[in-house]
This record gives C-alpha cells, sequence and structure tokens, in this order.
C-alpha cells in the first residue's frame, strides 16, 4: 500500500469561525440547500457526528458520481480543524483504499480564511495517482467554498 499526499491552499474572505459552522459543523443541512447540484442529501449510517460516524452523501445530477461514504475522524471545533476519510463510493476506484482529509481554516490579515486542505491517497499496491483525478477534487472543494461563501456573503446573519 502506498500513500500519496497533497496539500492546496486557497482564500475566503469570510472568516474561519463562521466558515467552519457552515461548511463543517452544519454542511449536511446546508449543501443539499444551495448546492443541490453537488449534493442531493446525507444520512448518518453510524454515529452521532462526532469522531467514528459515517455518513453516506448521495451526490446531485451535477456530479459524476452518484454517493460517497465518509467517516469523520476529527473535528476540533476551538482550532477549526476537520478531519474525514472518504472509504466508500463510486468516486473511489479499486486502486484506492480510502482517501482521508484534513481542512483547516485559518484567519488571514484581512479578516478573512486561509483553507489548508491535505489529500491522503492511499492505494493498494504500486499505483501512481494521476495528477488530473487530484486536480478536479481540488476544484470541486474549491468550487464548493466559493458556493458557501457566496450564500454566507449574501446572508450575513448566517452562522454568526
Amino acid at each position: 500500500m502506498g500513500v500519496f499526499t497533497y496539500e492546496s491552499e486557497f482564500t475566503s474572505v469570510i472568516p474561519p469561525a463562521r466558515l467552519f459552522k457552515a461548511f463543517v459543523l452544519d454542511a449536511d443541512n446546508l449543501i443539499p440547500k444551495i448546492a443541490p447540484q453537488a449534493v442531493k442529501g446525507t444520512e448518518i449510517l453510524q454515529g452521532d457526528g462526532g469522531v467514528g460516524t459515517i455518513k453516506k452523501i448521495n451526490l446531485g445530477e451535477g456530479s459524476e458520481y452518484s454517493y460517497v461514504k465518509h467517516q469523520i475522524d476529527g473535528i476540533d471545533k476551538d482550532n477549526f480543524v476537520y478531519k474525514y476519510s472518504m472509504i466508500e463510493g463510486d468516486a473511489i476506484s479499486d486502486k484506492i483504499e480510502k482517501v482521508s482529509y484534513e481542512t483547516k481554516l485559518v484567519a488571514s490579515s484581512d479578516g478573512g480564511s486561509v483553507i489548508k486542505c491535505t489529500s491522503n491517497y492511499h492505494t493498494k499496491g504500486d499505483v501512481d495517482i494521476k495528477e488530473e483525478h487530484v486536480k478536479a477534487g481540488k476544484e470541486r472543494a474549491a468550487g464548493l467554498f466559493k458556493i458557501i461563501e457566496s450564500h454566507l456573503l449574501a446572508n450575513p446573519e448566517a452562522y454568526n
């Protein structure tokens, strides 16, 4: 088994605490409402929403995939860090065991956030992860952040 690590970083004008509430803590409710083309809905299969919880995320019509299952590996509400693993779904090829993610929101000097993402692809055997596959995933994540950012800008009272 190999592990390939990729890092990305982008920015938002929304402060970390507010963005974390929307993007992490209420994502299962918010994202299907504001981005139904990305996510139809989420159901908890096991757990209470905390560490160890397994969720099935049914993807929207705009996705080339139908579902993924996430396992929550860590939530640090004080430091705005969220860790989870994609453990199942048609977005995972038969060559990948799981993909573990860490998203950390850090305050930027202009009052917004720097979003730091680390992805660890755990492969079965000696498999190379194609850069275009990783790039497409990064672009989808950045696009979702921008949709949430737009929603928060349009609704300044939300998630304060």
